[in-house]
């Protein structure tokens, strides 16, 4: 079938669903004048392209006798790379890969590795992740007997400290999705505790916490939040959304030197899975701060483009704030050219927006930060400012108003362009799937949530009932229409491994379970189209793609080494490849000692 395409602003293409090989993003092969080159790529393989008798380059590293594969348009295999200035010189055959070794050149033997270019985190937070790391940190903790010991041990091993903070404690291991305060008051009863759920949408606070916030049965439910209760009216221990701040502002504030810990705690777990480029889902002003003068010092080993927190509160009148801070805080590795609204909840606690009630809350479809007519005002403005817009859509209902909002946006500026992109995408309405490509908005989904854990079986499935169900993480049909399709993790909501989302993406089960029944399989994914995910098409989100995202000459040298071929092994097998090298720009960021 023939390729038909959408431009780029770049003069790329966004091959569709019927390109050969699964889809990708690539620019066309230019052919400007041998200045023009120099100026783009350097000296270090000008005569590739402009000498009449080359004169042989030195690459500072060679890889060879590898597995390369590249991600170009016609996803080739490739032998041998070398790398000069940060950038790859050579892509090709282990025979020609000679000309370029010279007495400074570190020369690796792969030894029939893979290589593939590398990864890109369309939905990530590396600092609030990295900062949870240092505190109180429940992630991964499968009971509430472990989820209360943790507590305690931290609490006993921090005396001094005037709050127990931290989180990420998930919300079907306690009845309702709702802790109680009486847990914590056994453990912690004389200082305040606030612990996030693993979503971020829900916070677990003591006794104290809520008494020193002035939370009592006659506090309101205050815009966009819910205090859950006691029969007697009494607050339980549970807030959600915005009610987490009623206590999250009496707590003491991170410190900046707190936050730098924080990223370059995230940055190196990012470095650790492959990572090179990410999206922050995101960043306040203080946030953007620590980014900023984390790369002056050169400490940034991840490229970050920063989305910047919308308050609903404020609306389109925080948009020239917005400016100044994208103009304030861009640096060599840092751009914060992105705008974050977060247009629903989640549905484990009945706040994503639905377009029909839940079912077990007839009255109930759930919640919207921004009134319709506002977000599209809001998205308009935007999009005239020349900010890419990053959504938080859960419901089917805030997925489409937010390809509304786009649409108003195109309607009143034009089609400009920019990239705009919904994270999470959980339940989409089907006659909606369409418009993403019409509208060029990418489906930034989040690969790792799709499969049937406690969370979809007893929280989420039983209130939407089956034939919604059925439209959960629709991966495969929204593939199909031609959209383009790119990858985050979300961390620390959950693993920041691609491989690991990559897996469930093709198995639709998860990581430990024994092949079998996969759930709703006709939404499974095929290998070539996840990793253009979490490479190429996540360079296209952030407007990297001239630059990363595949292993061409002339790219940057953003690649990794894994320990087996993904193409080789079972899909059940993939969580357990293991990253050996990551390569930013043609630094080494990671090494595994077995390389």
């Amino acid at each position: 079938m023939k390729d038909q395409r959408v431009q780029s602003p770049e003069g790329g293409a966004v091959p569709t669903a019927h390109s050969p090989g699964g889809r990708g993003i690539l620019p066309p092969v230019p052919s400007p004048v041998c200045r023009m080159l120099l100026a783009l790529i350097g000296p270090a393989w000008l005569w590739i392209a402009c000498a009449q008798e080359p004169v042989p380059v030195s690459a500072d590293l060679v890889l060879r006798n590898g597995r390369v594969y590249t991600l170009d348009a016609s996803r080739s295999w490739a032998e041998s790379l070398a790398v000069a200035k940060g950038s790859l010189i050579y892509v090709g055959a282990d025979a020609g890969v000679g000309a370029f070794t010279g007495p400074r050149t570190t020369t690796i033997d792969l030894k029939g590795r893979m290589v593939m270019p590398a990864f890109h985190d369309s939905h990530v937070h590396p600092a609030t992740g990295g900062l949870e790391l240092g505190l109180c940190d429940l992630n991964g903790l499968e009971t509430e007997q472990a989820i209360l010991e943790a507590v305690e041990r931290y609490a006993r091993q921090h005396p001094d400290l005037p709050w127990i903070q931290g989180g990420g404690w998930d919300l079907p291991i306690f009845r309702e999705a709702s802790p109680s305060k009486r847990l914590l008051d056994t453990i912690v009863p004389q200082r305040p505790v606030f612990l996030s759920a693993a979503d971020g949408h829900s916070a677990w606070v003591n006794s104290r916490a809520l008494q020193l916030a002035g939370i009592d049965a006659q506090t309101p439910d205050p815009p966009m939040g819910r205090i859950e209760r006691e029969a007697n009216g009494q607050p339980s221990g549970t807030l959600r959304e915005s009610a987490m701040q009623l206590v999250a502002q009496h707590a003491p504030e991170p410190s900046w030197e707190e936050w730098r810990q924080g990223i370059l705690r995230g940055l190196e777990t990012a470095n650790r899975f492959g990572i090179v480029s990410l999206q922050e889902a995101s960043a306040s002003e203080k946030l953007l701060g620590v980014y900023r003068e984390l790369d002056r010092e050169r400490r940034l080993s991840a490229r970050v483009q920063a989305a910047q927190y919308v308050d609903p509160r404020k609306g389109a009148e925080q948009i020239r704030g917005l400016i100044e801070w994208r103009d304030r805080f861009r640096s060599r590795r840092l751009r914060s050219s992105t705008a974050k609204i977060f247009v629903d909840g989640v549905i484990e606690s009945h706040t994503a927006a639905l377009l029909q009630p839940y079912l077990d809350q007839p009255d109930s479809r759930g919640q919207l930060n921004f009134e319709p007519d506002q977000l599209k005002d809001l998205v308009v403005r935007l999009d005239k400012e020349n900010f890419q817009v990053h959504f938080h859509a859960i419901g089917d209902r805030a997925i489409r108003l937010a390809l509304d909002a786009v649409e108003a946006a195109a309607d009143a500026n034009g089609h400009r362009n920019l990239r705009h992109h919904i994270a999470h995408l959980q339940l989409i309405d089907p006659g909606d799937l369409p418009r993403f490509r019409q509208l060029n908005v990418i489906a930034n989904f989040q690969p790792l949530w799709a499969y049937a854990d406690t969370y979809i079986r007893e929280l989420t499935e039983p209130v939407l009932g089956r034939q919604r169900s059925r439209w959960l993480y629709p991966m495969r049909s929204l593939y199909q229409t031609g959209a383009v399709f790119a990858a985050g993790s979300d961390w620390s909501v959950s693993s920041m491994n691609p491989l690991d989302a990559i897996q469930v993406a093709l198995t639709r089960q998860g990581l430990k379970e024994d092949p079998g029944v996969a759930w709703i399989p006709e939404e499974r994914m095929d290998l070539p189209a996840m990793l253009a995910a979490y490479t190429i098409n996540g360079a296209y989100l952030n407007h990297e793609e001239k630059l990363s995202g595949s292993l061409e000459m002339g790219k940057w040298a953003d690649l990794i080494v894994l320990d087996r071929n993904l193409f080789e092994i079972q899909p059940s097998q993939i969580h357990q490849t293991r990253i050996l090298l990551t390569m930013r720009e043609g630094q080494e960021v990671f090494r595994d000692s077995s390389l």
